[in-house]
């Protein structure tokens, strides 16, 4: 039965945080052959949960693992998530596994999805992932191990290019580290076919979702489609785009190697922002990392040429991007999630006051003069007419030390990134500004020897996010 693989550990550990717990798990990342029929196992003594739905591809997976991963030291357990979205028949399918696995001693968690929402592929995957998770840390698991084969990796690719992806996108299915829990694909190089044969020949009892033989979704128009014309026309096609993948992968881990060695990316407040990079090749590979964090999907060639040519226009210049906000600043581009302007606004406390990361009252003892700033202010040159708000149309600013102009041209002057100017908390009576919080007071609210009463006013450095 030559159709399995399993990777092998080398030397390197991946660390996965479960639980507020660290574990070690084993970094695969390189096939292992013996030649002949029997599969080398070189997973030694890790605990593997298996995802398995019912269908062939997981019950040959998991039947596998039970016959020979004992003689690896290899201890299984196993998990299944029945979508909700066929019914009766799903959850056929549900009890099915369990009964399988009862009979042969496969401990089992099961997930039922709530309802919530209809799913789309993307979000039944994003739960599917929550989901391993949970399994991992419930078993204390070193990793899940999913039933994805060879065609599968071959669909994933043709999507991806027809989709007109980069090259990260040619790099198919990899194992790696998703939702927090390593995600391992030991059928990847294993065929449809050879999937039939082991099913067949161990008479592995299996069940059948219809709905795989629909063309009602993309990836199965590519399955039952183009891939079958693909390998008339080119036999072998799935194994030399599986080699294909394997190049693009290791391209791509050379890359972001890079990026990681610069800090290409680096996290900000609210978002992430890829520094000035005139390399385009590196530049859009952490354009694309970064939508990948965001779960963006829709996006297209020019969006990122779009991004590129934004590095040398005037800093604050920005675009919407299927809810993220890209903007041109001093030292890059940034993304953030696009959120409401918040329009409310509350009266100037006379006492203390606290709304999230804002304090306003007396004088303040500790505080991380790292990250927070303390203002001080002549409380009794506030008006009671003053309010507590974030930035309008017309506002006006005096600074500290003479001189009116606009807010907005002020933040420009002061060098404060346009996606923070909408969040900060401003002590405005009307429209003029009497305190721009963790920044400035305005000259109007100074202390004086004449002062009686000090104010203070604490919240988050936004000079230096």
């Amino acid at each position: 039965m030559n159709f399995m693989r399993i990777k092998c550990i080398n030397t390197q550990k991946k660390r996965v945080l479960r639980g507020g717990k660290r574990y070690f798990v084993a970094n695969f990342n390189k096939a292992c052959y013996n030649g002949g029929m029997q599969p080398k196992l070189d997973a030694e003594n890790l605990k593997i949960c298996v995802a398995v739905s019912g269908g062939k591809d997981s019950m040959a997976l998991l039947h596998y693992l039970l016959k020979h991963g004992g003689e690896h030291g290899i201890t299984l357990c196993a998990l299944n998530c029945d979508h909700k979205i066929r019914g009766k028949a799903s959850a056929a399918d549900s009890a099915f596994v369990r009964e399988y696995c009862q009979t042969n001693g496969v401990p089992l968690i099961s997930f039922e999805y709530d309802g919530k929402g209809k799913l789309t592929e993307q979000s039944a995957r994003a739960w599917r992932h929550e989901c391993y998770a949970k399994a991992a840390l419930h078993f204390n698991a070193d990793a899940v191990a999913t039933a994805h084969h060879l065609n599968d990796n071959a669909e994933t690719v043709l999507f991806n290019l027809a989709r007109g992806s980069g090259l990260a996108g040619a790099e198919g299915i990899t194992d790696g580290i998703a939702g927090g829990v390593y995600l391992l694909h030991p059928l990847i190089t294993v065929s449809r076919e050879e999937i039939d044969g082991y099913i067949a020949e161990n008479k592995i009892p299996f069940v059948t979702d219809e709905s795989n033989f629909t063309n009602d979704y993309t990836r199965n128009k590519i399955r039952h489609n183009v891939l079958p014309e693909l390998e008339n026309s080119v036999p072998g096609a799935a194994k030399a785009i599986y080699r294909f993948s394997r190049i693009a992968a290791e391209t791509e881990a050379y890359f972001d190697k890079i990026i990681e060695q610069n800090a290409v990316i680096s996290g900000i407040y609210g978002g992430q922002l890829i520094k000035n990079t005139p390399e385009k090749v590196i530049f859009e590979r952490a354009v694309l990392k970064v939508f990948t964090g965001f779960g963006l999907k829709d996006y297209t060639r020019g969006h990122i040429d779009r991004l590129y040519d934004m590095q040398s226009a005037e800093n604050g210049k920005q675009f919407n991007l299927l809810g993220i906000i890209c903007r041109k600043e001093q030292n890059g581009i940034s993304f953030c999630p696009a959120a409401a302007k918040d329009s409310q606004s509350v009266p100037f406390p006379q006492g203390e006051y606290r709304s999230g990361t804002l304090y306003i009252g007396c004088k303040v003892a500790k505080y991380d003069k790292e990250s927070q700033k303390v203002l001080q202010f002549d409380r009794n040159c506030i008006p009671e007419s003053a309010v507590i708000r974030t930035r309008q149309e017309g506002d006006l600013f005096t600074k500290f030390g003479g001189g009116t102009k606009k807010l907005n041209d002020w933040f420009t002057d002061v060098k404060i990134p346009a996606r923070l100017r909408d969040t900060i908390p401003l002590v405005a009576d009307g429209n003029d500004i009497l305190i721009v919080c963790g920044v400035e007071i305005s000259e109007k609210v100074k202390i004086t020897p004449a002062t009686k009463q000090i104010g203070t006013v604490l919240c988050p450095d936004y000079r230096k996010m």
